[in-house]
């Protein structure tokens, strides 16, 4: 078995010579044979290895046996080990998550913590029955391609060299060298779809392919080549649809539905969503027939006025708004502005000009005291500069084609009812900068 991981871990380009990797270690047969093949790789690359354990606080004293004896096959093979006690089934509740996810969740943020001061890869115990596994699992729940790509090999800094091993041979490396393991118990449950899969429909299956944890392992690779293939073609697809507020329509329609459906993805990806199958039929639909989608989370699809977007709905601030004078800086609905107050002259030879103009500037000695950041009201008017033209807001952003479902999210500087400033549309008469222009005080984006 140990021929096959260096050999996926050299296809891969898993680790190279003097890497550190951190092996999730949890006291089964997988973990074990993973931590034993890598140390005995450990000179022949010039590894540094170290190891992680998890305490769940989940199994009681089988937890603690598993503890004790991940401490002992450590100490055995020389491998520095850190472990983490942790109450998931509390932090699963605060978080409002399943406890396996809570720990898995977890488990990763513990290794990334412990790899990050050192550079090091993660390395996790995955195997070929693993991904066997997690694709019938998301086969079943009717996913489409990303979710037939299974497990991949690599994933950031995070790698699996018994990816191409099946669990039979993990223990058969086992009982070969002499490797004692730890048996969870919970995964002899048929209460979890996963072992229901692993106990009851995997042997089955195997009854008509005997070869099919291989055969799935070669399925994830050509549907992973497939993934990367539209992923790409959607990447493109998105940068020729760009307009202003969005995504052109008539573009997306003339998209096949594959990468479609890959660009949809990727915009959700963006926001933290995964999109289910009725969410891309309900979006499919909605950029023919136009009208609004809700994603969960937070997040809404509209395609209106020959534009498509996608974006998460913010909360509205206080009524009263939020005061600028004496502000260096504001937030307001998850936005970040800064408050930049300057010379004429050192706005007119900031190497940065253009961004300011951007971000629009005004005078600032004409701004009211009483003025404040908030969002649109009923009433509210502005001036527009350069034309003695007063226009109310809604007007205004209708002309500029502002998406109706974020018009209520776009912040304004106002003293009552006049509006002095509109953000991404600019100044005011009231304020704009003249030839009398002596202090500027520019709105920019945080970081611009």
């Amino acid at each position: 078995m140990h021929n096959k991981v260096f050999h996926t871990i050299e296809v891969y380009g898993m680790l190279h010579e003097g890497d550190t990797v951190v092996v999730g270690v949890s006291g089964g047969a997988d973990s074990c044979a993973l931590l034993h093949c890598l140390c005995r790789l450990r000179e022949r690359q010039s590894l540094t290895v170290r190891a992680c354990h998890v305490h769940h606080g989940l199994r009681g004293a089988e937890a603690d046996r598993d503890e004790q004896f991940t401490r002992q096959l450590c100490e055995r093979l020389q491998v520095p080990l850190t472990v983490l006690h942790a109450d998931v089934k509390a932090e699963a509740a605060r978080r409002k998550i399943g406890t396996e996810q809570c720990g898995r969740e977890i488990r990763y943020a513990f290794f990334e913590e412990q790899a990050a001061p050192c550079g090091a890869k993660i390395a996790t115990a995955h195997t070929a029955s693993d991904n066997a596994e997690t694709i019938l699992f998301h086969l079943v729940r009717g996913s489409g391609i990303t979710g037939l790509s299974g497990i991949p090999p690599c994933r950031g800094q995070i790698i699996r060299p018994l990816i191409e091993v099946t669990r039979c041979e993990v223990e058969a490396y086992c009982r070969d060298n002499g490797l004692a393991y730890m048996t969870d118990s919970t995964n002899l449950t048929k209460a979890y779809s996963r072992n229901l899969l692993r106990l009851e429909v995997m042997p089955v299956l195997q009854q008509l392919n005997p070869s099919l944890e291989h055969t799935l392992i070669g399925l994830s690779q050509r549907m992973r080549a497939v993934d990367a293939y539209l992923s790409q073609q959607a990447a493109a697809a998105l940068a020729q649809a760009r307009i202003s507020g969005g995504y052109a329509v008539s573009r997306l329609q003339a998209l096949p539905e594959a990468v479609w459906a890959a660009a949809v993805r990727t915009l959700c990806a963006e926001l933290g969503v995964i999109p289910e199958a009725k969410h891309l039929a309900l979006l499919r639909k909605i950029v023919y027939n136009g009208g609004t989608v809700e994603l969960g989370g937070g997040c809404q699809a509209v395609a209106r006025q020959g534009i498509f977007r996608i974006f998460l709905v913010t909360s509205q601030p206080s009524e009263d708004g939020c005061p600028w004078y004496g502000q260096d800086s504001l937030v307001m609905l998850n936005k970040k502005y800064d408050l930049l107050r300057m010379t004429i002259d050192v706005f007119h030879n900031s190497e940065k000009n253009s961004k300011f103009l951007l971000a629009s500037a005004l005078d600032y000695d004409t701004i009211p005291v009483t003025s404040c950041f908030r969002t649109r009201r009923s009433g509210d008017s502005i001036t527009l500069p350069y034309r003695n033209v007063t226009k109310s807001v809604r007007k205004l952003m209708i002309e500029c084609k502002v998406p109706r479902e974020t018009r209520d999210q776009v912040l304004l500087l106002a003293d009552g009812s006049q509006v002095l400033w509109i953000e991404g549309l600019g100044a005011g008469r009231a304020c704009a900068i003249t030839e009398k222009t002596e202090n500027v005080l520019v709105i920019a984006p945080e970081g611009t």
